[in-house]
């Protein structure tokens, strides 16, 4: 069976001063922040993940937010450039521990802006967020990138949260869940299956059995057990306060390039 790797970033110190878009700003606890971090770091390893942590950046509130660097797909690994240019000097070092695993790079270059948190795979089809933080340079060179690999890139709009990610994720078989209220309403997807809570939208398949979610959405956590996955509950609560969900905490890996 083939190593599980997870990139993870420290939170900065600075983290309370992180971008806030489509919610009220409210007051960051950063001691527990940087504990809630911990256990979710913890959680992944309990469940098989390999850990690595990219080194911190201090100076930049979001970096713990380490998904937005980049968007990997079999053994291409592209370095975004983030929507937000505050956040843009947070891509180098974790492009560097990528590279050093045996990815191929290729990388978002302007007038092009790309985020992480905007990219949902499902299988070999690659959905894009078109909104706040990506927009058309930047998916048109993500598919240029990315289709000769064998992948379908499709743009779809993001207007009511901050990230596609923010508003849908999948699971293991390919079915896409959301929270309707926050999903806009030109996403049309194959499968698609409404969560009752917010958070709930959010999940990070651990294997095929196991998805990680957030603790604040106990009934998306119950349909989900009903429907044969496991839920594993992690609390990252002060994240939420700052538009951040399970996914956004991590790059995982799973096939890494063998080198």
């Amino acid at each position: 069976m083939s190593t599980r790797f997870a990139l993870v970033r420290r939170p900065s110190p600075r983290l309370a001063e992180g971008i806030v878009t489509h919610r009220e700003r409210e007051v960051v606890d950063v001691p527990k922040a940087m504990a809630q971090w911990d256990g979710y770091v913890t959680t992944l390893q309990d469940n098989g993940w390999h850990t690595i942590e990219v080194p911190p950046a201090d100076d930049c509130p979001d970096s713990v937010f380490v998904e937005d660097t980049m968007v990997v797909y079999r053994s291409v690994a592209v370095i975004a450039r983030p929507g937000a240019p505050s956040r843009r000097p947070e891509t180098a070092a974790a492009e560097e521990i990528v590279e050093d695993l045996g990815y191929a790079i290729g990388r978002i270059h302007p007038p092009g802006t790309l985020d992480g948190g905007d990219v949902l795979k499902v299988g070999s089809t690659i959905y894009v967020g078109h909104g706040g933080r990506t927009n058309a340079e930047g998916i048109r060179q993500l598919r240029g990138i990315l289709e000769p690999l064998g992948a379908t890139v499709v743009a779809v709009p993001v207007t009511k949260v901050l990230h596609l990610k923010s508003a849908v994720t999948a699971l293991p078989d390919g079915t896409v869940i959301g929270y309707l209220p926050i999903v806009d309403d030109a996403l049309i997807f194959d499968r698609f299956i409404p969560v009752p809570e917010e958070s709930g939208a959010h999940v990070v398949l651990l294997d095929e059995g196991r998805l990680l979610i957030s603790t604040d959405c106990p009934a998306s956590a119950d349909l989900l057990a009903g429907l044969g996955y496991r839920p594993v509950p992690v609390d990252i609560g002060e994240y939420l306060k700052l538009e951040g969900c399970v996914t956004c905490l991590s790059v995982r890996l799973r096939d890494v390039p063998a080198g």
